[in-house]
């Protein structure tokens, strides 16, 4: 019988691209990685990678070899998410990433309600505004807002999410508010490196708008903060500022003829026959959270 550990091993090294990535996430010493992939080579009779010192490449038994050992390894997770799924104790890491800002502001709050109603499932977040990969960095799941257009992972919908026009009220007394969208261009707007270009629906169709200020950062946290401060007008989503605009640290600019596009929360996950409970469990319990009380 094929060592289920040298078979997660060669999935592994397919997604990571490397024995020592591989070897980083199933926590073992690269020596004890070659020992395991060599142990597989003899027993499968064949070489499954061609390896030098600068690359790593599958063989053509490799490749052909390599579905069949994904697929143990997914019936392997399927039947444990099995008994997990009957016995009502979901286990087991499970990593994710997620924006700095969203993970900061809804992520972190329902991960802590979410490991003390299942306390045998361990989290690992990773906040960043880069887009990851979340095949090649060994993640369970990433939470993205924006437009998907990687097809290769599953995406479930979560939520929308709305964006709003907002400014301090220091910032509305001192210049005023724009009433409508070409106003924008005598007022100072608060950019992000993430999103340097406005979206607005209009009657007319979908608009972009280039927007400048004297401000501007790579962080949407900072562009919160600016815009609190009273250095100008941001567009924001909804459940960033909600908090703020209820506490009247900001005001929505509505204006008469456009509304900011909004963008979309969407779960991405690797490809599977069967999500993991713990995936599934907290894919749930952050649609529930999104849609807010019922």
């Amino acid at each position: 019988m094929l060592d289920l550990a040298a078979v997660t091993l060669l999935v592994e090294l397919a997604s990571a691209g490397s024995l020592a990535g591989a070897a980083r996430r199933l926590h073992l010493s690269p020596m004890a990685a070659s020992r395991l992939l060599a142990k597989l080579e003899q027993e499968l009779g064949v070489r499954l990678v061609q390896r030098t010192t600068r690359s790593l490449s599958f063989t053509d038994d490799g490749l052909a070899f390599l579905p069949h050992a994904q697929a143990l390894v997914e019936d392997h997770a399927a039947a444990l998410a099995s008994l997990h799924g009957r016995s009502g104790e979901p286990s087991g890491l499970l990593r994710m990433s997620a924006s700095l800002a969203f993970g900061r502001k809804v992520m972190a709050p329902l991960i802590v309600d979410f490991m003390q109603a299942h306390p045998r499932i361990e989290v690992e977040l990773q906040l960043t505004d880069a887009v990851v990969d979340i095949v090649a960095e060994g993640l369970d799941l990433g939470i993205r807002i924006a437009d998907l257009a990687d097809t290769s992972l599953i995406a479930r919908k979560l939520a929308d999410s709305p964006r709003r026009l907002v400014a301090a009220p220091a910032y509305a007394g001192r210049f005023g508010v724009p009433e409508r969208l070409d106003a924008l261009a005598d007022h100072v707007c608060l950019t992000s490196s993430l999103a340097p270009h406005w979206l607005f629906r209009t009657a007319s169709g979908r608009r972009r708008v280039s927007v400048r200020g004297r401000f501007s950062a790579n962080s949407l946290d900072a562009v919160q903060e600016a815009c609190v401060g009273g250095l100008g007008i941001a567009n924001l989503s909804d459940w960033h500022i909600r908090e703020e605009l209820a506490a009247g640290r900001l005001r929505e600019i509505v204006l008469a003829d456009a509304t900011p596009e909004p963008l979309t929360i969407w779960a991405v996950y690797p490809t599977r026959r069967m999500v993991p409970s713990k995936v599934r469990l907290f894919i749930d319990a952050l649609a529930a959270r999104l849609a807010g009380p019922s």
